[in-house]
């Protein structure tokens, strides 16, 4: 599994940050799948080129959130899924924001984008979370 990680300085965030975006990342699309054990922050820190210190913070970052959890001895995997919920709706409306913020600086307006959610759209269904609405 490709553990690489992009990390850059001219982003204005700092590593740690980054690193946790990319770890939630890896986590919400289903690449490490619950359970799944994370790179030791040693190991992190030396792929990374950044300091155990940053690595370190991006996992206790991480586990504050309950997106990892943290094995004495045994490292850090990743969260069971019902903790990993609130995580993944608060990933999803960052990256909403984010959208929201470049198509008012467009110039689009509230209907346009939601015109263009529903054009984009790639299920005739929302697929199913288990949740109800």
């Amino acid at each position: 599994m490709d553990r690489e990680f992009i990390l850059s300085q001219t982003d204005g965030r700092p590593m740690y940050l980054q690193i946790m975006e990319q770890i939630k990342l890896r986590i919400s699309v289903g690449d490490w799948p619950e359970g799944f054990k994370l790179p030791s922050i040693r190991e992190l820190a030396v792929d990374t080129r950044v300091s155990v210190i940053t690595v370190k913070r991006a996992y206790q970052e991480l586990e504050h959130e309950d997106v990892i959890v943290t094995q004495h001895g045994k490292g850090s995997f990743v969260a069971s899924a019902a903790e990993d919920a609130p995580m993944r709706d608060k990933e999803i409306d960052q990256y909403l924001m984010r959208a929201f913020e470049l198509a008012a600086v467009s110039g689009l307006s509230k209907q346009d984008v939601i015109d263009r959610l529903k054009r984009l759209w790639p299920f005739e269904q929302p697929p199913s979370t288990g949740k109800k609405t």
